[in-house]
């Protein structure tokens, strides 16, 4: 291919190695039309190199097999070394190189100054009735400076009856708009605050504004890739991403096609340069997906041994930044938990144990936060992490209600857990807490079945703690029983270990004792065996 006017020759064992399936010639000269669009020859170099460093990656299948190898000499597995294979089995180094790997063009880049654009629907589908164009504004405020170094230059709202067009804005308001932006000062990106920008419009935007243009699922990939500090964030955003390069690719091979390059068979390949993408992205998302499914498979075993061991889960849910955090801390005492005011804090489900009344343990989980207005593929591509919750014994749903959207906030929440394919015994036992009633000025409920706490002053947490309590016992089917015990036995001890012992009390002699536990039917049955108990 040429760059500055000059042809550039690559190896054919390179390129039959990465873009065909076997050798033809020696050398293989491509013309840069095949291989860039818009772009500048140093840009179209460094994607064939990038695209040679995608196909040189490291396959699952190696590992796969040196896994299974180490556990066959061993001639036995532990569910616990199991655990630890799945750990080793999805290296540091793979998962880095497949989130580093074909990000999408300014997502995770540099800093920006940004124009905030907020269309207000008028009418139709797209229209949202349980807020107001203020308060979305002041929602992509709040995404826009969750990104450190961002700054919100200006922002606008102006309304709009036909959201689908190509430019969003009849032709009057769009070049107001468009007037606007370019006397603001030292602009580099805008945020169209709506759900999705076609390829095609975001294309035509930045023609036209000459700076990056954002829409509500860029800028929450870009605030997700900043967060992702595990395996299993660092994958997910990296499979959400794959839908916004399909639409970006097949954009930019349309563009080509208008240039008359963009169809060109790759000499010796058979394939298009749309092909071979095509193709590369299909691969990367199917390691993607192999990777996700070991770590779904590492989950589903550490959720089987929580099982195992009798604990009450319970997944605590919200809208983001409603304060999920800072109430498993109040009700945990977990000084590692670190809750932050920002939007999207937590991205990986991380599990903490408390006692409730009773003293009966319990596993809080914590979940990532849900916003409004997200495309279906960005929920589905955390999926495995969302998983959990459907395994949950109840869903605690955290509500920000100072916060002037709480009822809109509620509405989204609910119908993204119903999405989710949560059980309906689940979604008609959620325990619905309200919290930060400290900042709510003059908080009446007119709800009664939820429960007012605050989770950072410390407020109501002992009405909620007997809540949840009530109701995993019921949710698990426990029982609450009063056993007389024998003390010169170990039953006592036993009780303790596999049950809640609540209170124990004088039998009325010196050998025995009458003891209220709640316990699981499996348990009681064990304890019947163990110790005949009729």
């Amino acid at each position: 291919f040429s760059v500055n006017g000059k042809c550039v020759y690559l190896n054919s064992i390179v390129l039959c190695k990465h873009f065909v399936h076997r050798p033809r010639k020696r050398l293989v000269k491509l013309n840069t039309v095949l291989a860039c669009s818009a772009q500048s020859p140093e840009t179209t170099y460094g994607r064939i190199k990038s695209l040679q460093s995608f196909s040189s990656s490291r396959t699952f299948s190696v590992s796969l097999c040196k896994f299974k190898s180490k556990n066959s000499s061993t001639g036995h597995e532990s569910a616990v070394d199991d655990g630890e294979s799945e750990e080793d089995f999805i290296g540091d180094a793979e998962v880095e190189e497949l989130f580093q790997q074909q990000i999408p063009t300014g997502i995770g880049e540099e800093d920006h100054r940004v124009f905030i654009v907020h269309p207000d629907v008028k009418w139709g589908q797209k229209k949202q009735y349980l807020t107001t164009a203020d308060l979305q504004m002041e929602e992509a405020v709040g995404l826009v400076k969750t990104l450190q170094n961002w700054t919100v230059v200006d922002k606008i709202i102006i309304s709009t009856k036909m959201p689908e067009k190509k430019r969003i804005f009849g032709k009057g308001n769009f070049q107001a708009l468009t007037e606007k932006i370019r006397r603001a000062p030292g602009v580099t990106a805008v945020f169209m605050n709506i759900e999705r920008l076609s390829p095609l419009s975001e294309r035509d935007l930045q023609e036209v504004w000459g700076v990056k243009v954002f829409d509500r699922y860029s800028l929450v990939l870009h605030i997700f890739r900043r967060n992702a500090r595990t395996k299993e964030a660092k994958l997910q955003i990296s499979l959400a991403e794959i839908p916004l390069l399909k639409s970006r690719l097949k954009n930019e091979v349309a563009n080509l096609d208008q240039q008359g390059g963009g169809s060109r068979y790759i000499m010796g390949s058979g394939e298009t340069l749309y092909e071979v993408q095509q193709r590369l992205l299909k691969e990367r998302e199917l390691k993607i997906r192999s990777a996700l499914q070991q770590l779904r498979k590492k989950r589903h075993l550490l959720r089987s041994q929580r099982k195992n061991k009798d604990f009450p889960i319970i997944s605590v849910m919200g809208y983001t930044n409603c304060g999920k955090t800072t109430l498993i801390k109040a009700l945990t005492g977990d000084a590692g938990l670190q809750p932050k005011d920002q939007l999207f804090a937590t991205l990986d489900v991380t599990v903490h144990a408390g006692r409730l009344p009773s003293h009966m343990t319990v596993l809080y989980v914590d979940t990532i936060g849900f916003l409004s207005q997200l495309p279906h593929q960005l929920i589905d591509s955390f999926s495995a992490t969302l998983e959990d919750v459907a395994h949950s014994d109840l869903i605690i749903h955290v509500r920000d209600i100072s916060h002037p959207e709480t009822v809109n906030q509620k509405v989204n929440v609910l119908n993204i857990l119903k999405n989710l394919q949560i059980p309906e015994k689940l979604i008609s036992s959620i325990i619905e807490v309200h919290n930060k009633i400290d900042l709510a000025e003059g908080y009446e409920s007119n709800e009664p079945e939820a429960v007012p706490i605050s989770a950072l002053k410390e407020m109501g947490l002992e009405e909620l703690k007997q809540r949840v309590e009530e109701a995993v016992v019921k949710s698990t089917g426990k029982q609450i029983m009063t056993l007389k015990v024998q003390l010169n036995s170990p039953q006592l001890g036993w009780l303790y270990k596999e049950a809640t012992v609540e209170e124990v009390h004088d039998g009325g002699d010196d050998c025995t004792a009458n003891v209220k536990v709640i316990i699981s039917t499996a348990a009681y049955g064990r304890y019947r065996k163990l110790f005949q108990v009729t």
